[in-house]
């Protein structure tokens, strides 16, 4: 009785210190949870108690292994089955592209010999053509030639008639010149005296009409005198007006041009002959 009250009190203890530690463990978690992330950890207590007896673990036996000779001989079959059928795949593809390497070859050389033949008719053509070009060449040459000799021949012919024809001409001119000078030269005086009377005239009234429509300008000059030149239409209709030479400022000859345009239309000859359309005068104002 004794003796096992003895017993009891190691026991007690070992209960006591595993409740002890068991109890800080908690704390120590509660604690690491308020500041970390939870981390489990392992602990390892050993129970002392009097008279402890280990247990060894019980060992399983592991399970039979099964019998896989069935189905490596049905693998092996099938991987043989593929093995067969990637072969005869690959010797009727390599049959295959044989077959189209043999049609591109024979394509190939009917196209070379199609090309040469076409090269031959092609250059004997060319020759056809050359030699056809070349006679037709020469006959034209030869056609020039001939033209070239006819032109030739009548430019000197007519040449010798215009030749003939000027001297007859200057023959008939000399035969004449001796009776008709002294009418000629009294015809041509007459006619000079009626031009000279006809144009003073014609000026004379260009002048007036032109004085008649000028504004005269306060800068002008007492000795004005500007030429001036005036396109104008048949009935004397001003076309443009330039001045020439002026002794008077630019408001002189604006005025000038614009008294030219507004006397237009300008007085016309009685003789259609003295009609210039390029008309030149000068302009001196009565003062």
């Amino acid at each position: 009785m004794v003796q096992d009250r003895h017993n009891l009190v190691p026991v007690t203890l070992a209960v006591l210190m595993h409740v002890i530690l068991f109890g800080s463990l908690f704390v120590v978690i509660d604690m690491g949870r308020r500041d970390h992330p939870a981390v489990p950890l392992a602990i390892k207590g050993t129970l002392v108690t009097d008279n402890a007896v280990v247990i060894p673990p019980k060992v399983e036996e592991p399970p039979p292994r099964p019998d896989t000779s069935e189905q490596e001989r049905l693998a092996a079959e099938e991987q043989k089955r593929i093995d067969d059928a990637r072969i005869e795949q690959e010797r009727m593809a390599a049959e295959e592209q044989k077959r189209l390497d043999d049609a591109r070859i024979e394509k190939e050389r009917i196209e070379r010999i199609r090309q040469q033949e076409a090269e031959q008719k092609r250059l004997a053509e060319e020759a056809e053509r050359k030699r056809q070009a070349d006679e037709q060449r020469r006959r034209q040459e030869a056609e020039a030639e001939q033209e070239r000799k006819r032109v030739e021949a009548e430019r000197r012919r007519q040449e010798e008639i215009e030749r003939q024809r000027q001297e007859n001409e200057r023959l008939r001119r000399e035969a004449e010149s001796t009776a008709r000078q002294a009418e000629i030269d009294a015809e041509s005086e007459r006619l000079a005296a009626v031009d000279a009377g006809e144009l003073a005239a014609y000026r004379f009234a260009l002048q007036q009409k032109v004085e008649r429509n000028w504004v005269k300008p306060a800068s002008s000059p007492p000795d004005l005198e500007c030429e001036v030149r005036v396109q104008q239409l048949a009935g004397g209709e001003v076309v443009n007006v330039s001045i020439l030479t002026c002794n008077g400022d630019a408001a002189v000859r604006r005025s000038i041009e614009a008294a030219i345009n507004k006397a237009s239309p300008l007085p016309t000859p009685r003789n259609p002959n003295l009609f210039d359309r390029n008309l030149r005068f000068t302009f001196r104002p009565e003062q």
